[in-house]
């Protein structure tokens, strides 16, 4: 995106980063302005309940890793207290069976 000025901040879930030269928005794909550089659509989303301590090592590249197995592709965000893992959403039952038989409890409703 060239400017936040379309972006709707209320809308849930959102995540918008800056940097120096980019401004990246992720949001629900009905909610993303319709002039933007780049987009992608068709993503799922993922909450990784409880707060992961920084301390903590290692459960995003577990995550990772068993969805690497069957060849797919993350996106992950991050917040303060939560983190998200986004992958394409024809890849959800894929995904979610994945994690299950790797001792992963999914809620996918």
């Amino acid at each position: 995106m060239d400017n936040l000025q379309e972006v709707n901040l209320s809308i849930n879930p959102l995540n918008i980063s800056i940097i120096d030269d980019e401004i990246s928005v992720v949001a629900p794909t009905s909610q993303v302005p319709t002039e933007t550089v780049n987009r992608e659509d068709g993503w799922q989303m993922f909450k990784i309940e409880g707060v992961l301590d920084f301390s903590l090592i290692g459960i995003l590249a577990k995550i990772s890793g068993v969805l690497a197995k069957e060849n797919i592709s993350i996106f992950a965000l991050s917040t303060f207290n939560t983190d998200y893992i986004l992958f394409k959403a024809d890849k959800v039952h894929q995904a979610v069976r994945a994690l299950n038989n790797n001792d992963f409890v999914i809620r996918h409703e």
